[in-house]
């Protein structure tokens, strides 16, 4: 079957590059599945996890944000952070997501409530990662 070149880079380096048939990813403007041959795309992702398909084997990578570009078979991902299931510190997801929470529930005028809830989404993402 033919086959995708999948590429995730972030500001710190490479995350991943490998072969996949099939890549499932959350853009903003909604879930899109990508399979060999697919159009030439540009899309910006949103916080979620990638789903990258290769026979009967599923791998997920949490990815918060950026941006897919799709073609000739080639797709590259410029992700503002990601990382494989196994690089995710679960007590710290844990954690980062309970703040997050507590900063939402307060009642105080400095919170910053946008950067609360990207912090709770990105948390959540991670730990639905750990857990798939």
């Amino acid at each position: 079957m033919k086959t995708l070149t999948v590429s995730v880079v972030t500001p710190n380096g490479p995350v991943l590059e490998q072969e996949y048939e099939m890549v499932v990813a959350r853009a903003e403007s909604g879930e899109i599945g990508i399979l060999p041959n697919h159009i030439p795309l540009i899309a910006p992702l949103s916080i979620a996890a990638v789903r990258l398909k290769k026979g009967n084997d599923e791998r997920h990578l949490a990815v918060n944000g950026g941006v897919m570009e799709v073609s000739s078979n080639q797709v590259s991902i410029l992700a503002q952070s990601a990382e494989k299931p196994e690089d995710i510190d679960e007590q710290r997801a844990r954690e980062a997501k309970e703040r997050a929470e507590r900063r939402l529930q307060s009642k105080q005028d400095n919170v910053d409530y946008l950067r609360a809830e990207l912090a709770l989404r990105r948390a959540t993402n991670r730990l639905n990662v750990i857990d798939k």
